[in-house]
């Protein structure tokens, strides 16, 4: 135990010595609130209030967001000889990672946070009720836990830390191709089927919904199953990896 709580504070150490990661992960998905709801949100279609819309998908869009520091940070790691020292010292490696998930997601729920209470002050109102809010909360955190798992395999599996930067492009990009921003039934043929299948439409489907007061129950089940295969493959992938290049 240790071990890991020292492994984590030194992983939350190096988050708040580069403020980009702070800025990448909790300042920029406000800004694109801000953005999308007074600048480019009357252009869109939407019944209702658009912040109302657009929240829900911005809540899973700052999960992506954060992410390529976390490939950075790992892959930093396995480069720059710290894990032979960590070797030398004992260290397990199942803190190692464990660390940088944890440290991943706890940035993503400061950065959520952050959000939602900008959102609340823009306008925001979410019909839904302390159960609703407990199973948004649950569903987020299951998502981060999916991703950064997914993310930290990426970091070890790239050979330079600028290679890791660019793995992590597709995650951050997917959310912008899903219902995220506008629904996907508005988009072009092709896209639109793309945006259906990807599994962040029904992540964010599932929390509007639990949002709107109103549980998508097929949204959820499906969102629940995508996060439980990413975390999955992630955590299957970052052992086997690390087992191979540590």
């Amino acid at each position: 135990m240790s071990t890991a709580t020292a492994m984590l504070g030194r992983t939350f150490k190096h988050t708040i010595r580069y403020p980009f990661t702070l800025f990448n992960g909790v300042l920029m998905p406000v800004i694109m609130l801000l953005l999308f709801t007074f600048v480019v949100g009357g252009a869109f279609d939407i019944p209702g209030n658009y912040i109302d819309y657009i929240t829900p998908g911005m809540i899973v869009l700052t999960i992506s967001y954060g992410l390529s520091a976390t490939a950075l940070a790992v892959n930093n790691d396995m480069t720059k000889g710290i894990i032979n020292r960590f070797k030398v010292m004992d260290v397990s490696r199942s803190a190692i990672l464990s660390a940088h998930v944890v440290s991943s997601m706890f940035r993503s729920l400061i950065g959520i946070a952050v959000l939602v209470g900008v959102a609340f002050v823009a306008g925001f109102r979410p019909a839904a009720g302390p159960v609703e809010w407990l199973g948004v909360a649950g569903l987020v955190v299951l998502v981060t836990f999916a991703t950064s798992w997914f993310t930290v395999a990426l970091g070890l599996f790239a050979k330079t830390p600028e290679s890791a930067g660019m793995v992590t492009v597709p995650l951050i990009m997917l959310p912008f191709l899903s219902s995220a921003i506008v629904p996907s039934g508005t988009m072009g043929a092709g896209i639109k089927q793309f945006a259906e299948y990807q599994p962040f439409t029904p992540i964010n489907e599932a929390v509007r919904g639990l949002l709107n007061g109103e549980l998508n129950t097929s949204s959820t089940l499906v969102a629940i199953a995508w996060c439980v295969g990413i975390a999955l493959v992630g955590y299957l992938w970052s052992l086997s990896t690390f087992q191979k290049r540590a």
